[in-house]
């Protein structure tokens, strides 16, 4: 297991309570010295876990796990025919997908595991969606200067706060959940038919603009026109002035993330409300939200979302590290009396095929092998 190194990234790809169930497949698991201090969990309790803490630890693995991508010059000090998996944004990451093939070296993607049944315990972006969902419920009540919930006191009645969730999956559907038990009065929309169920399920109202629903692949929204994003805010505007708190949580891996919200939407709301920008890293769903900063916007305190699983990262990383070790675990042949144990993938797999960006040198995720070398010429009948 790989120590992080990107700037501000807490969470580890491997718990000491997890490497039981790699070492009893018949795997070996080596720890970098440090990897799990961000997260606290220290070197010794790796040891006693049954691992061993060594600093050439991805020099000299099968399968390095990490929780971003190893940067380039660690990449370079993987030995030929090794596998790394990790978060793999490949659409903002061609030079290091590049490196990979060059390097021999099979990567997988955890934001490209499929989004089928039988792969919903390797789902690393719904596992961490949780956290982020939970963790912007969190901060929205710890920014705005009032109670959440209704409170019936001798000296008068403090009425609870509004909150409006636009966006309603798994974190959208957190921040819902985590906002009614702190007693906040929710109201929540999202454009897919489905969700509006899920949100009344959560004991939120669901927001109905009468508009045509966008249902997509793989359970997330398809884009919209501009003609429909303009009546949607619109129709959203009245209910966004009368929050008191606003959570956006609606984006779609490797897309830039649909503007919800207009500085004049929130330039609408009243004295001392927040809004909390869960998907300002790609772009934001409020105009002039900011990744890692409050701005002010009018009267309202706006939040924007920078690595938000990693603020919690205990949890975060018993979440992602069980989904690792589910993937791993498929693409293990286990120890037996006539073999050790191998790590093995089978390529027929759908969720390992899905999943694989680059393998024998070459660049095995399409739409990343279009983007870098360009559209494959088709053999002339």
């Amino acid at each position: 297991m790989a120590r992080e190194s990107g700037e501000g990234e807490a969470r580890v790809a491997m718990v000491p309570e997890l490497v039981g169930k790699l070492t009893g497949l018949g795997c070996e698991v080596a720890v970098e010295p440090g990897a799990g201090e961000r997260a606290e969990f220290d070197d010794a309790s790796y040891v006693d876990a049954g691992a061993a803490v060594d600093e050439r630890a991805i020099e000299e693995a099968d399968v390095v796990v990490s929780v971003q991508p190893l940067a380039t010059d660690r990449v370079r000090r993987l030995r030929e025919g090794a596998s790394t998996i990790s978060f793999l944004p490949v659409g903002s990451s061609h030079d290091l997908v590049v490196d990979l093939r060059d390097v021999g070296v099979t990567s997988f993607a955890m934001e490209l595991v499929p989004r089928i049944s039988r792969a919903q315990s390797m789902d690393a972006l719904s596992s961490q969606a949780l956290v982020s969902g939970y963790r912007c419920a969190i901060v929205a009540a710890g920014l705005l200067r009032r109670f959440f919930p209704l409170n019936m006191t001798a000296a008068g009645t403090v009425p609870p706060a509004e909150v409006v969730v636009l966006g309603a999956g798994v974190a959208g559907l957190q921040a819902i959940a985590t906002c009614k038990r702190l007693g906040a009065v929710v109201k929540a929309y999202d454009v897919r038919a489905a969700a509006a169920e899920e949100i009344r399920s959560m004991g939120a109202q669901s927001i109905d603009l009468e508009l045509d629903t966008l249902e997509g692949a793989g359970g997330y929204a398809r884009e919209m026109t501009e003609d429909r994003a303009a009546r949607q805010r619109e129709l959203l505007s009245p209910y966004i002035a009368a929050a008191d708190a606003l959570i956006t949580t609606a984006a779609v891996p490797g897309r830039q993330a649909p503007m919800l919200v207009t500085r004049e939407m929130v330039e609408q709301m009243k004295p001392g409300s927040v809004v909390v920008d869960l998907a300002a890293e790609t772009g934001g769903n409020v105009e002039g939200s900011e990744p890692g900063r409050v701005v002010r916007i009018g009267h309202a305190q706006v939040w924007g979302g920078q690595n938000v699983p990693s603020s919690m990262p205990g949890p975060a990383s018993r979440l992602y590290a069980q989904n690792v070790v589910n993937l791993v675990t498929l693409m293990t042949r286990p120890a037996s009396e006539d073999a050790p144990a191998a790590f093995t993938p089978d390529f027929d797999d759908e969720i390992v095929a899905g999943a694989c960006v680059t393998h024998d040198r070459r660049i095995l995720h399409e739409p990343t092998r279009e983007a870098i070398d360009g559209p494959t010429e088709e053999a002339t009948p």
